[in-house]
Parts: structure tokens; sequence; C-alpha cells
């Protein structure tokens, strides 16, 4: 059985960080959201100040999707995949992109384990401002994640397999730890 975990969160929960532990837990492999968006982006503002161009994300839904295809029709049947997306309830293109990993999924017959990453304002604004997340294209605006903590929800779609994880004060290994059982509940039997 595959299980296809989706970490959503605001910049700076820790998205990738908690991958990378879940993944050794349950082992899985971890595909970034900037696997998708680094190689578009790194083809514009190397500084990462000049607003993006309109229509940029269509090209990093490419990118996306044709991941996505390539483990659908290529990766082994047993597996497994965690996949980071900082989706947004309201906005249709992340609406759209988690219907992408849903769709995968469904052309697998995986698990499909959404889970939507919480974190505390004054924490994230803390996480975010890592000097060491600019070299990943990343970003460290303290301001715009304020804001959004302020004025933006997760995205929060209905799923049976869904958990909401405040992980403000969890370690990354506990974190994982607490996905890591919440999957198991959701594989039939629970194996």
């Amino acid at each position: 059985m595959s299980v296809f975990v989706l970490l959503l969160g605001f910049p700076g929960v820790g998205k990738l960080t908690i991958a990378k532990e879940l993944g050794s837990l349950i082992s899985a492999k971890i595909i970034d959201n900037h696997w998708f968006n680094n190689p578009i982006l790194r083809l514009l503002d190397e500084e990462g100040t000049a607003p993006l161009p309109k229509g940029i994300w269509e090209y990093t839904g490419r990118v996306r999707q044709a991941v996505l295809d390539a483990i659908t029709a290529y990766s082994g049947p047993s597996a497994n995949f965690i996949f980071t997306h900082a989706g947004v309830e309201g906005d249709e293109r992340s609406t759209r992109t988690y219907e992408q990993f849903v769709e995968a999924a469904r052309q697998r017959a995986a698990v499909f384990v959404p889970v939507r990453l919480l974190c505390a304002e004054e924490e994230l604004a803390r996480r975010v401002s890592a000097p060491a997340r600019r070299d990943h294209l990343k970003t460290t605006d303290v301001e715009t994640s304020r804001s959004r903590s302020q004025q933006a929800v997760v995205l929060n779609i209905p799923h049976q397999h869904a958990l909401t994880l405040d992980v403000t004060l969890t370690s990354p290994l506990e974190s994982a730890a607490a996905l890591r059982d919440h999957v198991v509940t959701c594989l039939p039997n629970g194996r």
C-alpha cells in the first residue's frame, strides 16, 4: 500500500523539516514544493526582491504535474511520498494544486493524507526569518509572515484522513511521530 502525505502550511512552519523526520519514520520520498518552484524562480530575479511576473505559477504547476505524472507512471507500487505545499484557504491556485496531489494519489491507489501544520504568529515570524531559508529561495519576510498569519488560513479541504497539527511548541521529531501515528490509523487494517 502506497501513502501520499501532503503537508500544508505557511512558509516557515517547518514543512520540509518535519517531512525529513517523517520520511525516515515511514520510509518515504520527500518532494518539497521548492522542487517545483525553484527551477522556474531561479530564472528570475536572483535577489528575490522584484515582484513575480503575472502567470509565473502556471509554469511551476506544469513542473509539479510532470513530477506527479512520472511518479504515477514509474514509481514502485509500495513507494510512499511526502509532499509540501503552502496552500491558502480561498485561493484558487492552492485548491488546484491540492487537487493535483489528490488525483495523483487516486491514480496510484495510494492512501492520501492531508495534514495542516499550524504555528502561532510570533513563532512563525521567528522561523521564517532564518537566513538559511534565502539560500533555497524561501521567503524570509517577517512582515509578510505576520500579515499572512493575521489575514489568511491554511488550506482546509475536508478529507476523511485529514489532520490538523499545531507545531508551535513541538519539535520536528515529535511532530513527525504524531504524523506517523496518524498515517498508520489511515491505512487499511492499521498496517
